[in-house]
C-alpha cells in the first residue's frame, strides 16, 4: 500500500484575522491583528501591543503575504521601525470589523443605553430608579433595535415611550435652584405651572427670590433662557432626582399654581427690619387663612424616612455574594479598566429595589455605575497614553 509523502507547509498561515488597511501617498499598508482587540485597543482598554497583533510585520497584501518595503515605509511614514508604523495604521487605519466584533459593539451599546435609562428614569409611583437588569429585559421585550454609530443618551430618549406602554416610568426631575428678581416672579410661574412643577421652598433676599424646584429637563432651556433674561441665575442641584434627601430642602411639594404661593415665601433673616416686614412684603403671608394653613401643615404629620438598609458592605466588586452574580459580572468590568472599585449594596423601605453605590480606587464615591466606568475608562486611556515610548 502506498504512502504519501508529507509535505511540510512551507508558508505561515494567517487564520482568525482581522485585517487593518491604510491607503497614503498612493500605497497600501496592511497588518494582521486578532479579532476582537482592535476597538480594545482603541478604546484603552487593552494596552499590550503584542496582545493586538498577530505580527509586527507590515503587509502590503496581508491575504497574498506581500510584505511592503522599507522604502515604502520610510517615504510614507518617515521611518523604517514597523512596531510604530503599526501603531499608526492601528489608531488610523480602516479595520473591517467582524461579526463577532459588530454582535460585541452592539451589545456594548445596549447595555450603555439602558444605564442611561436606568440612571435618568425613574418609577413615578415609588420615585426609584428601575434596575439595568429589568431595563435590559424590557428594551429586548419591545424588541429595541441599538445603533452602534449613535449616542446611548439619544437611543435612550427613543426607546422611553415604548417602555412607558408596558409599564410606567418616567424621567426624573431636575433639581433646580432659581434666583431672579422678585418683580418676574409672575412670568416664572407661567411657565413653570402649565408643566406641573413642584416648588420645594421659597425664600426672599432683598429684592430677589430664591426658589428650589423640581422640574422636568425637557424645561431646562426655557426656564434658563426666562432667568438668564432678567438677570437671574438658574443652578442645577441634581440631573436626576430620584428621592428627597435627608436634610434637604424637599420637605413640602408645593406648585407655583397653589391658591396662595406667598405662603411658602420666607424672608430671609435680616436683624435690621422688623418682624413685621414679612407681611409687608406679602400682605397675604399674613392673613388668617395663611396662618391656618401653616397650622395645619405643621400638625400633620410627616412620613417617616426610609430606613436604608445595607446589603452589601463596601468591598471589592469580585466578592459580591451568589445571589448577586449577573451585577458582579456586568461590574467586573471596572477591575479591568482600573483595579482597586469597590461597591456597596442598599436598599430603602419596603421598595426591594437595590441600590449600588460605586467608590474609585482613590476612595472617592461616584454614584451609579455609568458614571464609573466612564471615570474607569477615561483612567485606563491615561494609564495608555502614559506607557507610550516618548
Amino acid at each position: 500500500m502506498s504512502q504519501s509523502v508529507f509535505q511540510p507547509v512551507g508558508q505561515k498561515r494567517l487564520t482568525n484575522i482581522a485585517v487593518v488597511r491604510m491607503k497614503k501617498h498612493g500605497k497600501r499598508f496592511e497588518i494582521a491583528c486578532y479579532k476582537n482587540k482592535v476597538l480594545n485597543w482603541r478604546n484603552g482598554i487593552e494596552k499590550d501591543l503584542d496582545e493586538v497583533l498577530q505580527t509586527t510585520t507590515v503587509y502590503s497584501n496581508v491575504s497574498k503575504a506581500v510584505l511592503a518595503s522599507r522604502e515604502d515605509l520610510k517615504l510614507v511614514f518617515g521611518t523604517d521601525d514597523e512596531d510604530a508604523v503599526c501603531r499608526f495604521i492601528l489608531a488610523h487605519g480602516d479595520l473591517q470589523v467582524s461579526d463577532r466584533e459588530r454582535k460585541l459593539e452592539l451589545d456594548t451599546k445596549f447595555r450603555d443605553v439602558a444605564a442611561v435609562i436606568s440612571e435618568k428614569c425613574i418609577n413615578p409611583t415609588t420615585q426609584r430608579p428601575y434596575t439595568i437588569p429589568m431595563i435590559e429585559r424590557a428594551l429586548k421585550d419591545t424588541h429595541f433595535s441599538v445603533d452602534s454609530n449613535r449616542p446611548a443618551k439619544t437611543q435612550a430618549l427613543e426607546a422611553l415611550p415604548a417602555l412607558q406602554e408596558r409599564f410606567p416610568i418616567e424621567r426624573a426631575r431636575m433639581r433646580l435652584k432659581i434666583t431672579l428678581p422678585l418683580a418676574n416672579r409672575d412670568e416664572l410661574q407661567g411657565l413653570l405651572t402649565p408643566e406641573r412643577a413642584a416648588v420645594q421652598d421659597c425664600e426672599l433676599s432683598g429684592s430677589s427670590l430664591i426658589m428650589f424646584c423640581l422640574i422636568d429637563p425637557g424645561l431646562f432651556r426655557p426656564v434658563h433662557s426666562l432667568v438668564a433674561g432678567v438677570g437671574g441665575r438658574a443652578e442645577v442641584l441634581a440631573l436626576a432626582a430620584t428621592t428627597t434627601e435627608e436634610g434637604s430642602l424637599g420637605l413640602n411639594d408645593l406648585t407655583l399654581g397653589d391658591p396662595a404661593p406667598s405662603a411658602t415665601v420666607h424672608p430671609a433673616a435680616n436683624p435690621d427690619r422688623a418682624p413685621t416686614a414679612s407681611a409687608d412684603a406679602d400682605p397675604a403671608a399674613a392673613s388668617p387663612a395663611a396662618e391656618r394653613r401653616r397650622a395645619a401643615a405643621s400638625a400633620a404629620p410627616q412620613a417617616a424616612p426610609a430606613q436604608e438598609t445595607v446589603l452589601y458592605p463596601r468591598g471589592p466588586i469580585a466578592g459580591l455574594p451568589d445571589e448577586y452574580a449577573s451585577r458582579r459580572e456586568r461590574c467586573a468590568e471596572l477591575d479591568d479598566l482600573e483595579a482597586g472599585w469597590t461597591i456597596q449594596l442598599s436598599s430603602k423601605g419596603e421598595s426591594g429595589v437595590v441600590d449600588a453605590a460605586f467608590f474609585s480606587p482613590r476612595g472617592a464615591r461616584v454614584g451609579a455605575y455609568v458614571a464609573a466606568r466612564r471615570q474607569a475608562l477615561q483612567a485606563s486611556k491615561q494609564a495608555a497614553v502614559a506607557l507610550q515610548p516618548a
